[in-house]
């Protein structure tokens, strides 16, 4: 894939970001998720390229707009596979709180794992800690090594985990390692990244999240030069049929990096909503807005900080005014 895309894939994620930002702290989290899955399909239509959503809102039945299997851009090659997530963290948009998202991959035809809509137990860290880690290995162990990793006590490592109930031993193991705990409610998109990033104060995730979450976080965590390991998670017979009709023989393995993402030739870009660890939120200004994102590349391995300020009126309508704000001009 060309360099010149990465700034098209920016715009999918600031106008999904853009839209579904207008609705934060309003209580209303499916009118946010609409908000973006609007603005983010009206905008990949604009982008040359050939896509097929093969991790998205759900199958064909169950979603209206970028739903699996869904054919987005221009018609033209490259001829790719995405991932999207146009809202990241719906109920932290609804409730006003940090780390809400819009976030794409992309990735050549047949290199992301086509991960069914159920759980996925992962572990997550970033470069320096590579290597260090294992999903199996004890919550103990797995801290000792970052720390010794990162050349610093266990006591200022600081693993980030989702707040349920199912993560209750990981908290209690972490707390009685002498580890730090930051607990999350929702977007574990965001808690992988953090945990992959320099400078978020997150060292390590772990726990249990979404499987096709868990491929579009493999993405980033991929080009960042750091380390997943996941295994699937049904929990029923319903999940298990999902994950045979998904072709995946042995829904136990455990699946590294280059099980969930295969190749270098990806892009990942992400545009914040609500202000967060890496990317600031949406900033309205009167009828202009800023926005923060970033946007990686495999190939170079490039990360870029991508500050934008929009005109409003010059966008079109369901960016500048969402049915819930709407009013007459």
């Amino acid at each position: 894939m060309e360099r010149e895309l990465s700034l098209e894939f920016v715009r999918v994620t600031e106008a999904a970001a853009l839209a579904s930002g207008r609705l934060m702290g309003r209580g209303d989290k499916e009118a946010a998720d609409q908000a973006a899955v609007d603005a983010m399909r009206s905008v990949f239509d604009t982008v040359s390229i050939d896509g097929t959503v093969v991790i998205g809102e759900g199958e064909m039945d169950e979603a209206p707009m970028l739903y699996i299997g869904e054919r987005v851009g221009s018609g033209t090659e490259p001829c790719v596979d995405i991932a999207v997530d146009p809202l990241e963290g719906t109920n932290l948009v609804a409730k006003g709180l940090p780390n809400a998202l819009s976030v794409v991959a992309i990735a050549n035809r047949g290199c992301f794992l086509h991960a069914p809509d159920v759980y996925m137990d992962k572990i997550a860290v970033g470069p320096g800690a590579r290597g260090c880690v294992a999903l199996d290995a004890p919550v103990a162990e797995n801290l000792g090594q970052v720390a010794e990793a990162l050349k610093k006590d266990v006591a200022d490592v600081t693993a980030i985990v989702l707040d349920r109930e199912r993560h209750q031993h990981i908290i209690e193991e972490t707390r009685k390692a002498g580890a730090r705990v930051k607990l999350i409610s929702d977007g574990d998109v965001s808690a992988a990244i953090a945990a992959a990033l320099e400078n978020t104060g997150v060292d390590i995730l772990f726990g249990i999240g979404g499987a096709p979450e868990g491929v579009i976080a493999a993405a980033a965590i991929k080009i960042l030069g750091g380390e997943m390991q996941a295994r699937l998670a049904p929990e029923d017979e319903e999940d298990l049929e999902r994950i045979r009709e998904l072709g995946i023989a042995d829904h136990d393995k455990l699946l590294l990096l280059e099980d969930l993402v295969r190749g270098e030739d990806i892009f990942f870009a992400a545009t914040g909503i609500t202000d967060g660890d890496m990317l600031s939120g949406v900033r309205y200004r009167g009828r202009t807005a800023e926005t923060h994102s970033l946007i990686m590349r495999g190939i170079t391995g490039t990360i870029r900080n991508v500050y934008a300020t929009h005109t409003l009126d010059k966008k079109p309508r369901f960016i500048s005014d969402p049915p819930a704000c709407r009013r007459p001009r």
